[in-house]
């Protein structure tokens, strides 16, 4: 008689299950936002505070216009300094990303994992119906594989 599984006994994980991870069921909601008119130092200031690498900018109808981050910051405090130029006057909307990609709330996670990987980035904003309603973290699909894992994963 030969052997069958190496793994023995798996508990069966129905497809159905993993669809039910949605980037909408682990995306924050409550996000931090910045003003294109906002100074970059207030931003610095707003993300050693808050513990984040960067955040969406939106206007005043919360849509969606560009993203800045700690590295937005850092060059334009490298540039600053270097060329002796006050910060106080630069406001975010010269150095955010203004073209921003996007992740739909309905994307299974995993397609989600595969456009962080592919984009190389580390957080993305969600939109719905051209207003901010959320972003994704890759620390948020990390703890989307773990809640999966705990489902899924674990020996009996």
């Amino acid at each position: 008689m030969g052997i069958k599984s190496f793994q023995g006994s798996r508990k069966n994980v129905e497809k159905e299950s993993q669809e039910l991870f949605k980037v909408s069921d682990f995306m924050t909601k409550d996000v931090i936002s910045f003003r294109p008119e906002q100074s970059v130092e207030s931003v610095i200031d707003t993300l050693i505070s808050k513990k984040i690498s960067g955040g969406p900018v939106v206007n005043e109808n919360n849509e969606l216009i560009g993203m800045i981050s700690e590295g937005d910051c850092i060059k334009q405090l490298s540039e600053s300094r270097y060329h002796n130029l006050p910060m106080e006057n630069d406001n975010v909307e010269n150095h955010m990303v203004k073209n921003v990609e996007t992740i739909d709330a309905n994307l299974n996670v995993f397609d989600a994992a595969k456009q962080f990987l592919n984009s190389k980035r580390r957080r993305f904003p969600i939109v719905e119906h051209n207003k901010l309603v959320g972003q994704i973290s890759q620390k948020d699909i990390l703890k989307a594989a773990m809640k999966l894992q705990a489902n899924n994963w674990k020996a009996k």
